[in-house]
């Protein structure tokens, strides 16, 4: 059975978390909703939400989020940490490929399911788990979920699109071939003033990739953050 080691505290324990001044979040995974910049006042849509760390961000922002998600249990947890967070949102239950919006949104996140590679220094059997087939299958899903996403953006909107996949397929070489098929669309890059400590993360063309090995800090315990790719991408007028 697992025993946590003297002093180890579960992290529903520790100060503030039952009553809702915090919640868990990789460093890496904070980044895609602060590229969104000020959401204030938006409607903003968040596709394949749960946990729900992105959503709580956008909505501690002022942001009006729908918050898509087609798992009814990860839909229940996503409910449950909103609760206790005291934070607002629609949340919606539905295959993104079905959700139908009464209107376009302001701006989307899509933080698409992915291999997951990213997460490597936490999860270190995922090297294992996943083959080159899987990867591919995974990258086709989620050109076909970018696809629907891209649709959901009002005109001059926002689609931010991420994962924590450490593979060009499931991120760079994915959104190359969305901007070839979809011209009313184009790379909004990141600028170097957004990520602080991370300006080798962004890329020559203006995409975000982390690795584990950057944001090093006093002590390895401290330093790394997950692998993640985020592309910014605007709408035409």
């Amino acid at each position: 059975a697992f025993r946590r080691a003297p002093g180890e505290e579960a992290v529903s324990d520790l100060p503030g978390f039952e009553t809702g001044e915090w919640w868990v979040q990789d460093a890496a995974a904070s980044l895609p909703a602060r590229l969104m910049g000020d959401v204030r006042a938006k409607r903003v849509a968040d596709l394949c939400a749960a946990p729900g760390g992105k959503t709580a961000q956008l909505a501690a922002a002022g942001a009006h989020v729908t918050a898509v998600e087609i798992s009814p249990s990860r839909l229940r947890r996503l409910k449950e940490n909103f609760a206790r967070l005291k934070l607002e949102a629609e949340f919606v239950g539905s295959d993104l490929m079905r959700f139908e919006p009464e209107t376009p949104f302001d701006a989307v996140l899509l933080d698409a399911p992915c291999s997951s590679t990213g997460t490597i220094r936490r999860h270190p059997d995922v090297a294992y788990t996943k083959d080159d087939e899987e990867v591919r299958k995974l990258a086709e899903v989620q050109a076909r979920l970018l696809g629907r996403a891209a649709d959901l953006a009002a005109r001059g909107g926002m689609l931010l699109f991420s994962n924590c996949s450490l593979d060009p397929i499931e991120g760079e070489d994915l959104v190359r071939a969305f901007l070839i098929s979809r011209t009313d669309f184009h790379i909004e890059p990141v600028r170097p003033e957004e990520v602080p400590g991370l300006e080798d993360a962004i890329s020559p063309e203006g995409y975000l990739r982390t690795t584990p090995a950057m944001l090093r800090r006093e002590t390895p315990e401290h330093s790394g953050l997950d692998g993640f790719f985020a592309a910014r991408l605007r709408r035409a007028s």
